[in-house]
């Protein structure tokens, strides 16, 4: 069983930062892929990010590319999600998933992840 705790959501303005951070419970941390989702109210969950298990190989959406950066510490545990450039249409609740299995292409569709964290809200308004 793998307890993901997502930290790090409120409300900033367009334009504004924020970093993301989910915290994995398991010493087998480095052995997940590690993701993020979003969900916006009426609309679909969105593929945001993934890292590949020694954080060398990164896979975004579309909409978020050259805006955001996942990372990862194995050493703590942790998967980060830095958000620049904030637009109104990035409010959503931001999840973190993790995959256990063994892949070479990570993973952009939400049913492939095993673990799912409750989400942090991320709101940006002016």
């Amino acid at each position: 069983q793998v307890q993901l705790v997502e930290s790090g959501g409120g409300l900033v303005q367009p334009g504004g930062s924020l970093r993301l951070s989910c915290a994995a419970s398991g010493r087998a941390f480095s052995g997940y892929i590690m993701g993020w989702f979003r969900q916006a109210p009426g609309k679909e969950r969105e593929f945001v990010a993934a890292i590949s298990r020694k954080g060398v190989i990164t896979r975004y959406g579309d909409s978020v590319k050259g805006r955001f950066t996942i990372s990862r510490d194995n050493a703590k545990n942790t998967v980060y999600l830095q958000m620049n450039s904030l637009k109104f249409e990035d409010t959503a609740v931001y999840s973190c998933v993790a995959d256990l299995t063994f892949r070479s292409v990570l993973p952009n569709a939400y049913s492939e992840y095993d673990y799912w964290g409750q989400g942090t809200q991320v709101t940006v308004s002016s």
